[in-house]
């Protein structure tokens, strides 16, 4: 590399990093906390923990005592099972017109395996963890806010690549430039953290980029895949399917027909139909699939008859297919299920040290360059500094 060259990518890596570090640092520690912020609601909201474990109930139960406590809310209800024996049955409200003109912004309800008994209710942006969601997400801005998120995903991978390929040592100096060894003095140990800290967290710092870039754009990420691998088309689900006061099937009697064509299958979601009469949305986990909360094991069930209208495997699609599927599992570190997530976690806190080490290192070599011109002038001759004292002289006395 010429020193010109050089010189360029120097000043992309500092410009970039001074200038957008700062919402670096704020995706990727919103990120660390929004990787557990499931965890982190029941700390921070002790009524929606259970207190004694319980067997995950039936959907149909669930729903009954929603429509008990909620006789006025007839669109369609999601319910989402227990992700363990001492967690909350979850269900959102899509459209509730208290937030109408919100955007998404749907009442969030937790409830109690055992009694059914509503433990939360909170409209989603209203309380703290979801506030945090949609900074993460979207800065608060709406869609300008989450384009933004996802270009500046892809700016932080080039931030990243760019700071590797200045480290770059040559192959004998390879080995000894890895070792994660502090040097002493404050701008040798500065330089070291900044430097280690972007080449041990790169892999994962790239892949939180670039999978938040492409959940941030999804349009644009759907594109690009379609271009390698076909994609399967998005199903419609139809609405009008139940006459006027027709009462649908059973919840139960849903999960039943679904998981004929997913058996052994571990039931995460069911959607009702609601007054619009679409189709009851059966979601399941399969083993294999890399996002258990998220799952793409899906199966459309008419609530008229129990007909099976659609069904979604994920197992059986393209690779384009599969690749958007790990984007939201790889992103919060679910994929590999614990130690992932604590991975994606502490990543999430490095942004914040190369940000700091960053600037620090930007400072010193400011002060270092105003020390050798301070170094580099010539001595006043004697007369000049006879002047120069003469006028700080006047201007004490003015």
């Amino acid at each position: 590399m010429t020193r010109e060259l050089r010189r360029l990518w120097v000043k992309l890596h500092l410009y970039v990093g001074l200038l957008a570090g700062g919402l670096f640092v704020l995706l990727g520690l919103t990120g660390s906390v929004l990787v557990f912020y499931l965890e982190v609601d029941g700390l921070l909201n002790p009524k929606i923990r259970v207190s004694a474990p319980a067997s995950a109930p039936s959907p149909e139960a669930v729903f009954q005592a929603l429509r008990a406590r909620y006789p006025q809310r007839d669109g369609p209800w999601r319910i989402e099972m227990p992700l363990a024996a001492d967690a909350p049955v979850l269900a959102r409200y899509y459209n509730p017109p208290e937030t109408a003109g919100r955007g998404f912004a749907p009442l969030m309800l937790s409830l109690d395996p055992y009694t059914l008994e509503v433990t939360s209710a909170r409209f989603w942006g209203d309380y703290a963890t979801t506030w945090l969601f949609d900074l993460h997400y979207t800065l608060l801005a709406g869609e300008g806010g989450k384009t933004a998120v996802g270009v500046l995903g892809l700016v932080l991978a080039f931030s990243l690549l760019s700071g590797l390929y200045l480290w770059w040592p040559s192959r004998a100096r390879l080995a000894a430039a890895l070792k994660p060894v502090l040097r002493s003095g404050a701008v040798r140990r500065t330089y070291d953290l900044h430097v280690l800290g972007g080449v041990y967290g790169l892999p994962v710092l790239l892949v939180l980029a670039l999978t938040g870039s492409a959940l941030a754009l999804p349009d644009f990420t759907r594109d690009l895949v379609a271009g390698v691998s076909p994609l399967r088309e998005a199903y419609r689900a139809p609405a009008g399917l139940l006459d006027d006061g027709a009462t649908p099937i059973s919840l139960d009697a849903a999960v039943r027909i679904a998981r004929g064509r997913f058996p052994g299958a571990e039931l995460r979601w069911v959607e009702t139909s609601g007054s619009a009469g679409r189709p009851i949305s059966v979601r399941f986990h399969q083993p294999g699939e890399p996002g258990r909360r998220f799952p793409r094991s899906h199966v459309w069930v008419d609530p008229r008859d129990g007909q099976v209208l659609a069904v979604r495997d994920p197992l059986r699609e393209s690779a384009g297919d599969g690749f958007l599927a790990w984007m939201h599992p790889l992103h919060n570190g679910e994929a590999f299920g614990l130690p992932g997530r604590i991975v994606a976690c502490v990543a999430g806190l490095l942004p914040a040290l190369l940000f700091v080490t960053g600037w620090l290192r930007w400072r010193h070599k400011v002060r270092a360059r105003s020390a050798s011109g301070l170094r580099r002038s010539p001595a006043p001759l004697p007369e000049q500094a006879q002047s120069s004292s003469a006028r700080l002289q006047t201007s004490e006395v003015e």
